[in-house]
């Protein structure tokens, strides 16, 4: 009898371990600052769901600011967070390059810094802000983006130097009527990145972009039908001051064989004639991809451009379409 009472204990302790977590379904979680929500924080909600989900489950955050530096790791995908209010369902972080670690006492340096990192593929964020609020101290960033086929849809991404770091090579992100701002190489980094009807916003003289794509990746960054613009008026900041903003660069190579291009975007008078940088190396000249077509306003005039930059023709900016620059797979855009 004995024996028998625990090989019973045994198997209830079997079947209770191999129990279902009850957050293992394709429900929605919700995420509310004021308790009035089953999760209070972001990085809670995702810490419930099961990795390598084949199912979409959504996190729907409600309006309020979440002060989280939050991870979504390479065991999670097909994910939705989802913000219930672009403006005001904001999540927001404060490190910065020169933040000194307490475990060793030296900078954090740039990659650290991020308020959101994505390693998870397949992970989409819409209607939701994205800040980093350190003040300009150093690299700054608020969003870090490695994995493959991450959606980014009507959301903001806030911050000074190195707003968005797109650092996986190969890894592909599509971002969709977005806001994004920055100072200095405020989009960086090695993946293949598609923004449509985006609005780009430059708060100091300086970089829009710094891809540093690999020499093999036909493909880095591609703007298309964005606005370009800067901070005017009361808005505009330069050495803390309401300066005006009026020598921006489109892009600067990080690596020698940065692929940019802005098609059918609106440029503003900002964009400096030369549109190009080199970033002090001749060198870069004769492998950077930078390109341009179509475009439109002020910063559009390309004939004092870089001479090392070209125009794409008509029939070579129809070839560049989302399937073509995404391998055939669009399903994860659509």
């Amino acid at each position: 009898m004995r024996k028998l009472f625990f090989t019973l204990l045994a198997a209830i302790a079997a079947l209770t371990a191999n129990a279902a977590n009850k957050y293992d379904n394709p429900d929605t979680l919700f995420v509310s600052r004021d308790g009035t929500c089953e999760f209070r924080n972001v990085a809670e909600a995702i810490e419930v769901c099961r990795a390598f989900m084949d199912y979409h489950k959504v996190i729907f955050v409600k309006k309020g600011v979440y002060k989280e530096k939050i991870e979504v790791p390479t065991w999670l995908t097909n994910i939705e967070i989802c913000g219930e209010d672009r403006d005001k369902t904001i999540i927001t972080w404060d490190d910065h390059a020169n933040v000194r670690l307490p475990e060793t006492g030296k900078p954090m340096g740039t990659f650290r810094t991020f308020t959101v990192k994505v390693t998870g593929s397949n992970i989409t964020f819409k209607n939701i802000t994205i800040e980093n609020n350190s003040a300009r101290l150093g690299q700054a960033v608020a969003l870090h983006v490695e994995g493959d086929k991450c959606l980014f849809v009507n959301c903001r991404f806030l911050g000074h130097q190195d707003t968005i770091y797109t650092g996986r090579g190969g890894a592909r992100q599509y971002f969709l009527n977005c806001y994004i701002e920055g100072t200095t190489d405020f989009i960086f980094g090695p993946s293949t990145a598609w923004f449509e009807g985006c609005e780009i916003v430059n708060k100091y003289n300086s970089y829009v972009t710094a891809a540093s794509t690999p020499k093999e990746q036909p493909y880095g960054y591609i703007f298309n039908k964005c606005t370009i613009r800067c901070l005017e008026g009361t808005e505009a900041l330069e050495s803390n001051k309401n300066l005006p903003i009026t020598k921006c660069y489109l892009g600067r190579p990080w690596r020698p064989y940065a692929y940019t291009l802005f098609m059918n975007c609106e440029l503003g008078a900002h964009i400096l004639p030369q549109g190009w940088h080199n970033w002090g190396n001749k060198a870069n000249e004769t492998t950077a991809r930078y390109l341009e077509y179509n475009n439109s306003g002020a910063g559009a005039e390309t004939s004092s451009r870089a001479p090392w930059a070209r125009l794409l023709t008509k029939k070579e900016a129809e070839k560049i379409t989302p399937s073509t620059v995404f391998g055939g797979d669009t399903s994860w855009i659509e």
